[in-house]
Parts: C-alpha cells; sequence; structure tokens
C-alpha cells in the first residue's frame, strides 16, 4: 500500500474555510441533558479536536455542526449563519465523515463516491467521474475503485470515506473518530491526511477523537467534553502537561489493580 504523503496529495482547487462558532449550547433529550451550555470557536482553516469519555456528548456536538440534531437551547453558527438553517446547508459545503464510514455496501467504491454529484447533479458524468477519480488518486486509491467496501481494509475504507467528502469540495470537514478500530500506524497515516487536506485545500476541520497521538500531532487546538461541559480548551501542546486532575486521568491513565475503576462505574 502507498502511503499518501504531502507530496502525492495534490489538489486542484482550494476551498473558501469558514468559521465555527458554539454558543452555550445545550441539549436535552427528555430529563437527560446531554450538553450543557458548551461554548468555542474555530477559527477558518484551523483543525480542532474535540476530545472527551464515550458518552460526554462529543458526536451529539457533532450533528448540531451539521444541522442533524436541534439544540434545546444556544446556537451553532457557520461564518455567522445558523447551522440549523437550510439556507446554511445550501451555501456552506460540509462532509461529515463517520466512524463507520458508512459505505454502501451494494455499491462499488466508484459508485459510493459518484452517488452525491449524481443525486445533486453536481455535473455531467464525465465531470463526476473527473472528480471520483481525482479524490480516489488524491488518496492513493485509484485502483480500489471497483471494488465493493467487504473487499476493503479497514484502514482502506476510512481513507475511501474520506476520498468521498473530497468529491464534495467542502468548506468545513468533520470526522467522527476517523482512527478508532485502526493500528498505530494506520492511525498515523490518517492523521497525516486530515492534516495534509487542510494545507491542500484551505479547510476548516473539525475532529472528534479519542486519539491523543492524533490530537498532539495535528491539532492546533484541543477541547475536552466531560458530562457534556467543556472543561478544557488550549493549544494541543498543553495536553502534555494538564493541570485539571480530570483531564489528566483521562490523557494518561493509569492502571491501578487495587482500586479498579469498574468496581466504580454507573449502572
Amino acid at each position: 500500500m502507498t502511503t499518501p504523503t504531502t507530496t502525492t496529495l495534490q489538489a486542484t482547487t482550494a476551498t473558501d474555510a469558514v468559521s465555527v462558532s458554539i454558543a452555550k449550547l445545550t441539549k436535552n433529550f427528555g430529563r437527560l441533558q446531554v450538553l450543557k451550555e458548551v461554548s468555542f470557536d474555530v477559527a477558518a482553516g484551523e483543525i480542532f479536536v474535540l476530545m472527551g469519555p464515550s458518552g460526554s456528548g462529543k458526536s451529539v456536538l457533532l450533528k448540531h455542526i451539521v444541522g442533524l440534531e436541534l439544540p434545546t437551547s444556544g446556537r451553532v453558527s457557520i461564518d455567522g449563519k445558523d447551522a440549523a438553517a437550510e439556507t446554511t446547508r445550501e451555501q456552506v459545503r460540509m462532509a461529515l465523515v463517520f466512524q463507520s464510514g458508512a459505505l454502501f455496501n451494494s455499491l462499488s467504491v466508484y459508485d459510493n463516491l459518484a452517488l452525491y454529484p449524481r443525486e445533486h447533479r453536481v455535473t455531467h458524468e464525465a465531470g463526476i467521474r473527473e472528480k471520483v477519480m481525482r479524490a480516489l488518486q488524491i488518496l492513493s486509491l485509484e485502483n480500489t475503485a471497483e471494488k465493493f467496501p467487504s473487499e476493503l481494509s479497514g484502514g482502506m475504507k476510512k481513507r475511501v470515506a474520506i476520498a468521498r467528502a473530497l468529491v464534495m469540495e467542502p468548506q468545513l470537514m468533520l470526522y467522527d473518530e476517523p482512527t478508532s478500530e485502526l493500528d498505530p500506524v494506520m492511525s498515523a497515516t490518517i492523521s497525516e491526511i486530515i492534516a495534509t487536506l487542510r494545507e491542500e485545500y484551505h479547510v476548516t476541520t473539525i475532529v472528534v477523537s479519542h486519539d491523543r497521538e492524533l490530537a498532539l500531532g495535528i491539532g492546533d487546538r484541543v477541547g475536552i467534553l466531560m458530562g457534556g461541559q467543556l472543561v478544557s480548551l488550549g493549544k494541543a501542546s498543553d495536553l502534555r502537561s494538564p493541570q485539571d486532575p480530570r483531564v489528566a486521568d483521562f490523557l494518561n491513565p493509569k492502571i491501578d489493580l487495587k482500586h479498579p475503576r469498574f468496581k466504580n462505574l454507573e449502572t
């Protein structure tokens, strides 16, 4: 397998990156409060990594940015526009790379990538083919075009999902756990791809991840959610010596056989 590098990623057009603002975002599901007045801004062209334990509200927050969830209170805006408004989704090109890849198993890799431009009639079939093959080439996936998702490794599925997002020529890229279930080498490769695409396409990037190495390696800033609240926000380098003991334990957990954590887990 050829590992994509900055020399092989050649974007033909740069996008206009957008800014994102989260203002006192609160989300309730019935009596369960998942997000509690979360506020932070992401600058245009920035790589922002959102971390936190499972169930802390990271993926729910991501869904608010793409308009899949509506706030109970507070606001999410993209370049000053309400993220939940249909006009915003029409004006701002956003792409979400799901944790599972969310590829259609009945479609070939090529047809997975071509689905969006075909449904939205972005261009004629020859133009769609050019966009699809360019995205596959950027991620060294040309030889997978006629294959089906079941024939791909986990790392290749992640790369195909990223290639599918590139076909949309997004201004805002969102990734939900892009390195989950990958070995360390492929995790590093995916991290390199995310960072290089930011440089080549000038795209704003928000990454939800548990991966400390990803955050340290490519993040400009990192926010940490715990229990639906933003408990830490700062430069990625701050993660090397966090002051908050909760954050320190999350990033550098110690195995304690005398006082195992599972004894205190909620049911």
